[in-house]
């Protein structure tokens, strides 16, 4: 789906007799040609389609619409070679658009397309229930599409239940709103007269206005959307005046992390301000946050059905370029991947590749910070918080403290390994795999109106498994037990590995470490999470039982049996993982966008966006289309503390229209060498001021070259499964498997050699073998 402002007509040349109509037909006479501009003809939604029809003008008066055998009314808007309008009334299913002439005697051009309902789906699988409505958000009820439960309740006149919704719809409606001297948004009063406080913005062209925005908000595949553009005062809704938007559209993408069964809600991105003052006009919808759902399938179809609206409602856009940071990020690298032509350019920030293959680490979190924190208590390599970055890979902060520090040594967990301060696992991901992983983990926000409720407390299995496995279980599948098939898997991953080459940790804390770390029990054996996970478990609770407590979520976990056995690893499902990849879950590095990709610098904070996924980002575009130079990457940095934090956000919004229109100017040079000055690899000091740029500013980490300015100013950290030998770019969901007597002989321990003692437990520890990281990944289909 990629529709074009500036299509060329295909003349066609035959006559022939339509088989099905009878109707004649003489395209070789009639230069006619019919296309639809909203969306692909197989994924038309809601009814609707505004087309385009190409011919002389001289024909104009005399061309009729016809669908599915019957003329319709409706008319076209004429300018020069071509017709544009929207047309609706089809059908769901099949359909057949037609251009005919001489009083419907003779058809023109055709198109056969397939019509979806507007509260969908598309291609994303049956719809998730129990799903709870959000749209108290704009004070309204939805509609009541069921009389009995299961549903979310809607009340009638005197708050008694007059129906139950399970769609959420709501009708569309327009509001004004105004920017007003406060830095707020508020509604725009009726009349003449503008309120005191609004404010004004000056144009491009240098024109001064009232920064006032219509905003349209509805439900489209459940979700809420948002349109919001500029306006003059006192415009007709019903016919909008668009002379004050540029023609460019930003998609908005909130981030997060949800694991569905509900609408969500509209975020503040769909209204900033910075970015309508530009001229530009906002899509967005609930269904395109990751604090909603992380189902990219269904959060591409529904920005596939968004966008349709939209250019039904406003006409094409001259460029989509999309924004967002977090899951926002991942959601256009997975669009830019999966669905071309939604989005014309990409501004990620904050960026990972995907998050489907992140969580393969972030597994390793907690069972790393509880061999450190309770397994090997006794060992004070571990009070150095710096140190447990070299099992987590990720950087760990003495001056970041962990907020359970001062409650451990109150249950008798202090220990030698005791430290205050907090890794990125502590500090930016836990709560993250119980959220995607523990079936009996999560709620629905607004959930106390939909009945029947799920109690997180319920019967075996839950009616609402809350995880993103069960969430995306059209795509995962079910296990014979009726529980999520999920990815993770860490059979032959020896963690340590590099740190232990490396002469960091010993070789025989490398042994303890693989021998007693273990893994995670299968969803169907997992229990309710402890505290401070559990947000129902409160400390007054634990002091009372210490059993409760549990930041690791150890009570989940699969821990050594006895002694002398290992603690047994855990193994995914091999068809979740292909189900994965053939989804569209799984970026594999097809990025055919301009994009710039730009993060500010959080690694002394801790922070969860940690710095090389931008790197990751970039192999994986460099091993699938063989260069990256389209690919942008810009930091700024921070300092803990220091606010407010320079970001550039906004530049690179500039940035990238003029690479646009340079790219529109100038189509014959491509993507890459329509750059514009800026638009180089760059790294940006606390303040915003530009350290280097140029192509040579991250060498070092990608190759084997010197290192770059930018490289030497920003250091990176990596994973726990990059310690353990796997490649910078993450993805591997499996690893292909050795024996250990193969990784004895091939230098995988190398200078180490173990002694027969230690190859013995190497064996008795991975007796299918251990990860070889120079196989593909062994869940790729």
């Amino acid at each position: 789906m990629k529709p074009s402002s500036t299509p060329v007509p295909a003349d066609t040349t035959a006559q022939a007799l339509d088989a099905k109509s009878g109707d004649v037909r003489d395209d070789k006479l009639l230069p006619v040609a019919i296309r639809i501009v909203s969306s692909a003809p197989q994924w038309v939604s809601g009814g609707d389609a505004r087309i385009e029809v190409w011919a002389p003008p001289g024909l104009h008066d005399n061309l009729e619409i016809w669908i599915n055998g019957r003329k319709t009314s409706q008319a076209l808007v004429s300018r020069g070679l071509r017709l544009e309008g929207v047309v609706s009334g089809f059908i769901d299913g099949d359909n057949r658009l037609e251009v005919r002439l001489a009083h419907g005697l003779i058809v023109a051009d055709s198109i056969r397309l397939t019509n979806h309902p507007i509260k969908g789906p598309m291609f994303s699988g049956p719809h998730q229930h129990p799903f709870v409505c959000t749209t108290n958000q704009f004070g309204l009820q939805p509609k009541i599409d069921s009389d009995t439960p299961a549903g979310y309740t809607v009340l009638g006149a005197g708050g008694t239940i007059a129906g139950y919704s399970r769609d959420c719809s709501i009708d569309s409606f327009v509001t004004y709103l105004y920017w007003a001297s406060g830095n707020t948004w508020k509604l725009l009063p009726p009349g003449d007269t503008g309120p005191a406080d609004m404010t004004q913005i000056t144009l491009a062209d240098g024109t001064t206005v009232d920064f006032i925005v219509r905003r349209e908000v509805g439900t489209i595949n459940r979700f809420l959307y948002s349109f919001a553009m500029l306006v003059p005062r006192g415009e007709d809704p019903a016919h909008p005046n668009m002379s004050l938007w540029n023609g460019r559209l930003g998609y908005y993408f909130g981030g997060g992390v949800g694991v569905g069964h509900s609408q969500g809600s509209v975020q503040s991105g769909s209204l900033e301000p910075e970015i309508l003052k530009r001229g530009y006009a906002i899509a967005h919808s609930s269904g395109n946050v990751t604090n909603t759902h992380y189902n990219l399938q269904l959060a591409g179809e529904t920005a596939m059905m968004t966008k349709e609206r939209f250019i039904e409602r406003y006409g094409v856009p001259a460029y989509t370029v999309g924004l967002g940071a977090s899951g926002g990020a991942v959601a256009q690298y997975i669009l830019a991947q999966n669905h071309p032509g939604i989005l014309d350019a990409a501004l990620p920030v904050q960026s990972y590749p995907d998050m489907v293959s992140q969580v393969t680490s972030v597994g390793d979190c907690e069972l790393l910070e509880h061999y450190m924190d309770v397994t090997d208590r006794n060992n004070v390599r571990w009070q150095n918080v710096k140190n447990r970055t070299l099992l987590v890979g990720m950087n760990g902060e003495p001056l970041v403290t962990d907020p359970m520090s001062a409650i451990k040594p109150l249950l008798g967990l202090g220990g030698p390994s005791m430290t205050t301060g907090s890794t990125e696992c502590v500090n930016g991901w836990r709560r993250a795999f119980p959220l995607v992983m523990n079936p009996w983990f999560g709620r629905a926000a607004n959930s106390d109106n939909y009945v029947p409720q799920s109690d997180i407390v319920g019967p075996i299995p839950p009616a609402i498994q809350w995880t993103h496995f069960d969430d995306a279980r059209n795509i995962y599948r079910l296990d014979a037990d009726g529980f999520a098939r999920h990815t993770w898997d860490n059979i032959g991953v020896q963690y340590g590995l590099m740190s232990m080459k490396e002469g960091s940790i010993t070789p025989a804390e490398f042994l303890d470490l693989n021998f007693k770390v273990g893994g995670w029990k299968q969803p169907r054996d997992m229990v309710q999470e402890g505290y401070p996970v559990n947000p129902l478990v409160t400390l007054p609770m634990v002091v009372a039982d210490p059993a409760l407590f549990d930041p690791w979520s150890r009570r989940n976990m699969t821990l050594a049996p006895a002694e002398d056995l290992p603690a047994p690893r855990t193994e995914g499902n091999l068809e979740a993982m292909r189900a994965a990849y053939t989804s569209g879950l799984v970026f594999s590095g097809h990025m055919p966008l301009p994009t710039i990709d730009s993060r500010q610098y959080l690694e002394r904070e801790v922070n969860m966006h940690n710095a090389h996924q931008s790197f990751a980002i970039r192999q994986r575009v460099l091993k699938r289309m063989g260069t990256s130079d389209h690919l942008v990457i810009w930091f700024t940095d921070t300092m803990p503390g220091v606010v407010p934090k320079a970001d550039k956000n906004l530049v690179v919004v500039d940035v990238m229209a003029q690479w646009m229109a340079n790219i529109r100017a100038h189509p014959f040079l491509g993507i890459a060498r329509n750059r514009p000055a800026d638009a180089v690899d760059s790294c940006f000091d606390v303040e915003g001021k530009l350290i280097a740029s140029g192509s040579t500013v991250w060498d070092g980490i990608l190759d084997n070259k010197p290192k770059g300015a930018c490289t030497l100013a920003f250091p990176l950290f990596s994973t726990s499964r990059i310690v353990a030998g796997a490649p910078l770019e993450g993805g591997v969901y499996k690893c292909a498997l050795k024996s250990a007597d193969t990784a004895l002989q091939d230098g995988t321990y190398a200078p180490w050699a173990p002694d027969p003692a230690s190859v013995a437990k190497l064996k008795q520890i991975f007796p299918q073998g251990v990860c070889d990281y120079s196989r593909p990944d062994q869940g790729r289909p």
